[in-house]
Formats: C-alpha cells, structure tokens, sequence
C-alpha cells in the first residue's frame, strides 16, 4: 500500500493511512457496507487488526475513516484491488471463498426503433460490494455467450459463482471449472430432467431425514413481499441418484 500517497499534513496524523486502509478491506470483506460498521468492526476486531497494523493511537472514529478516503484516488483503490486479487491468486488465498454472482438486466429505456433494448450481463463480488465485470449482449447473440466471454476476463479462481436459471448450462459449468472456480446454478422447469430428479429425490421423507441428521438442513423466515417467506435448505453431496450425473 506504499504506492497510495497520503495527501494529508503529516503533524496533524494521528492515524497512518496504512491502518486505516486495511481497516477498510478487512471490514467490507466481513460485509460491513457504511462507515458506522466499519468503525465498529475495527472496535470489536482490534486485537486481531493488530497482528497486522500498529493502531499506535487507538481506532480511528467513524468520521475520521470517512473522511481520510474520501482524499484517496479511485485509481489507487483499484490498485489496492489489484493487489488483492493478486494475493488471492496465491496460496494465501485459498482459504478465502469469495462468491460472485452473474446476472443478467434489460436496460429499461434503452429500446431504439427497432433494435431490441440494451441486454447486459454482469458479475457482481457479494465480499468486495461492487460489480467486477460486465458484457453487453449483442443483438445477434445469447446471454450465454456473454457470460462465457465474461467469465473468461474476470478474476474467479478460487471462487463460488452463481448464476441464473438461464444460465443453467454445461459449457457455463465447463467454463466455471477450467477457471479453477466452483458454481452454484440455479434448476428450475426450464432444466425438465435435472428439475424432476432433484425435485423426486428431495421429496423422499427418509432422505429428508437423513440430510437433517447430518446438520445440513437450514429454514429461515422472514416478512417480504407483504407475507411471510419460510425457506427450507437441503444439501447433499450424494448424485448417484442423477441422471445426467456425468455431466
């Protein structure tokens, strides 16, 4: 982080750029999203941030952080990425799994004459909090082009990336693969085989039973929507019973 410059007057620092730096990207990485949680992340994780920074003067307040990034260049963060990402690559980061989400959105407006409307596929870092690649859907093509030639410029070794139902495909899961990353894709109808398997396997009460015996079963309520939404979550990782298993 040496390359950053800190624009401030050195008499008046009470804390180093350094340790503010990496109080920021310790704590976006464990989700924290404004300045408040940042701060309190430092406050509660302090003893730990201190294995790598002094904190020669305490943690710094909310405001404090705020205001010492806001003087921080847009390309030397992107810099700081880099070099995140880099370290990832390494064997340092094999113990990190980031998850990135693909999607794809219509631009609403976007329609001229009569060419379809703007299509544009995109990778989303649920840890980092912002969006690492896009791809523009050409008229001529699919989406599932897209997200193959975007999966092939982004950074996902080492990671977990989900996609949408339409994305369901097996060169998206052979592309996912030979990037040194694992998928989670979404089945619905759309998949008629693999929907009917998986939703004829999850059904047998006595398989039921044995995924919640082994604490891999989840249910979460929540209010949304204006009603209720309870989810149940099973995981196995037993596809002898898959038909297409080999692909």
């Amino acid at each position: 982080m040496e390359y950053i410059e800190d624009v401030r007057q050195e008499r008046k620092v009470r804390h180093k750029l350094k340790d503010i730096l990496v109080i920021v990207l310790f704590a976006t990485l464990a989700g924290a999203d404004d300045w408040v949680e940042i701060a309190e992340f430092a406050e509660v994780y302090e003893d730990y941030l201190r294995k790598y920074i002094r904190l020669e003067n305490g943690v710094p307040s909310h405001n404090t952080i705020q205001r010492v990034m806001g003087m921080v260049s847009p390309e030397a963060l992107q810099q700081m990425y880099v070099k995140w990402q880099e370290l990832l690559d390494r064997e340092e980061g094999e113990a990190l799994k980031k998850i990135v989400c693909t999607d794809g959105k219509t631009m609403k407006g976007s329609r001229k004459g009569e060419k379809k409307p703007l299509h544009i596929v995109s990778a989303w870092s649920k840890e980092d909090g912002f969006c690492i690649g896009q791809r523009t859907v050409l008229e001529k093509s699919s989406g599932i082009t897209a997200i193959l030639l975007l999966l092939e410029t982004i950074q996902i070794k080492g990671s977990i990336v989900t996609t949408d139902v339409m994305s369901t495909q097996t060169a998206i899961a052979e592309k996912i693969k030979n990037r040194h990353a694992d998928y989670v894709l979404a089945v619905k109808e759309n998949q008629k085989i693999w929907y009917n398997d998986i939703k004829d396997y999850f059904m047998e009460k006595e398989f039921q039973k044995t995924i919640k015996e082994k604490v891999n079963y989840k249910k979460t309520t929540e209010k949304a929507h204006r009603q209720i939404e309870t989810r149940e979550y099973y995981q196995t990782g037993d596809i002898r019973w898959l038909t297409q298993k080999k692909d």
